[in-house]
């Protein structure tokens, strides 16, 4: 016969599944790593297993004990599920924001909760990281695991997630990305490849209101940076222990909304029922490997938990519409503003060796006023007609010289499936046009001009 001895046997070795339409126009293969086949329903199943297991080994926690943690859902419902089958009382402390159907779910676990105040300093002894701390000390034999500083955390998934995605794809993986809060996850998994391919990128997905980007490109811990957001179990108004910048290339920032929208568009497009801060991941992911991924890279996405913790929020549309991330209004889309040009306009583009004299001749003909650079097939930079009329008046020698001394930087690639509204949001003084690669890889600029119309229409 074949079978586990217990739930917590069944923690560990979850699938890899191909993104195959969130990601149109963008080169090389996205892996979603879905971490809700553990029973649990979340990445959380494994730090909660090493934990206890490590405590045990110390005797920090004894038969009959209560394993004490604040946590946003995941982690606590990992927790009962072990402490199920080992025996333990839990009590878990929770910030107010976290969803109803996370509270719910650890109470028909078993586990008592007590709800906390949000918007509070972590140091205030109503805050959930505070209240966890005082009821460990005032409960005997207890154990206050703190995923946010026990390493246990990072080694769970240095041993575990890192080794299994590794063999998942055969050490072909070239970029890591996921959703940072505690950090044990994105860390421990990112330290065990990069032991095995230092060229690994890893890119962490950050939410507006958390500390971590500006940290790791600063080194400053900016308390300006920290205000109230709504997506749960991303970001931190604290530095954890397991958050091991050295081994995090690179952060993104993504919006509560986009995070909201994508992960409904994981459901729907991908059949990936997926939760909140998995929009953020994958989100980060899109809008990284835009500009960076290239044919032969094989970018792996953590996925850490599933839908059902957020069937009032994301995936109801009343509360969607009521914080305004669910828009009434229709736009259009990249692919609709390339379609009504049936086909007929072609790219306009320069060569980076061309003088600039010819490419302003060339942007006169073809009445535009941004074009894109390239270097044989390859997009190197761009131009706009405001900044060559500036440098002309300034200096007209410049006629003379190749366009490479003066472009400025190519022009962001989009999705064809990104729809009016956030299309303008990219378009700024900085970026003054947008490309896009239709179904058959072919290059088309989108300008202001292009959204005008397609509102006006």
């Amino acid at each position: 016969m074949k079978y586990y001895n217990t739930i917590v046997d069944t923690i560990g070795d979850t699938p890899l599944v191909k993104i195959n339409k969130l990601n149109k126009g963008i080169k090389g293969t996205i892996l979603a790593k879905v971490e809700y086949f553990n029973p649990g329903n979340s990445v959380k199943d494994r730090i909660a297993v090493k934990m206890i297991e490590d405590a045990e080994a110390k005797g920090l926690l004894k038969p009959g004990g209560t394993i004490i943690e604040g946590t946003s859902g995941n982690t606590g419902m990992g927790l009962a599920l072990v402490a199920i089958a080992k025996g333990y009382k839990c009590i878990f402390t929770m910030a107010d924001k976290q969803s109803k159907e996370k509270i719910d779910i650890l109470r028909a676990v078993g586990a008592e909760v007590v709800v906390c105040p949000t918007n509070v300093e972590p140091e205030d002894p109503r805050s959930y990281y505070s209240v966890a701390k005082r009821l460990n000390k005032e409960i005997a034999n207890s154990l206050y695991p703190n995923q946010y500083d026990n390493l246990s955390n990072f080694a769970a998934h240095y041993e575990t997630t890192g080794p299994e995605i590794w063999e998942q794809t055969e050490g072909k993986i070239t970029h890591l990305v996921a959703g940072v809060g505690t950090g044990g996850t994105i860390s421990g998994i990112s330290k065990y490849i990069k032991e095995r391919k230092p060229s690994l990128v890893t890119v962490g997905a950050d939410t507006y209101g958390s500390v971590f980007k500006k940290y790791k490109e600063t080194g400053i811990f900016d308390e300006n940076e920290i205000y109230p957001y709504l997506t749960e179990g991303i970001g931190e108004d604290i530095l954890p222990k397991n958050v091991d910048f050295n081994v995090i290339d690179t952060f993104v920032k993504v919006t509560d909304k986009d995070a909201a929208i994508i992960a409904r568009r994981l459901a729907r497009e991908e059949g990936l029922f997926v939760g909140w801060s998995c929009g953020s991941a994958m989100s980060a992911a899109l809008d990284y490997a835009q500009d960076h991924l290239k044919e032969d890279d094989v970018m792996v996405v953590i996925l850490p938990d599933h839908g059902t913790r957020y069937l009032g929020k994301i995936y109801n549309d009343v509360w969607m519409k009521e914080r305004g991330f669910l828009e009434e209004r229709s736009f259009a889309t990249a692919k609709d503003i390339i379609g009504k040009r049936n086909g007929s306009a072609r790219l306009i583009a320069v060569d980076k060796n061309e003088t600039l004299g010819n490419a302003v001749k060339i942007l006169s003909r073809a009445g535009i006023s941004q074009v894109p650079v390239f270097e044989g097939d390859n997009i190197v930079g761009s131009l706009d007609d405001s900044k060559v009329l500036h440098l002309l008046i300034e200096n007209p020698e410049l006629r003379q010289s190749p366009v490479t001394e003066i472009m400025d930087k190519p022009f962001r690639f989009v999705g064809l499936d990104n729809t009016v509204d956030s299309l303008s949001s990219l378009i700024d003084k900085n970026n003054k046009a947008l490309l896009v690669r239709d179904e058959f890889n072919q290059v088309h600029i989108i300008t202001q001009h292009d959204l005008l119309m397609a509102l006006a229409n």
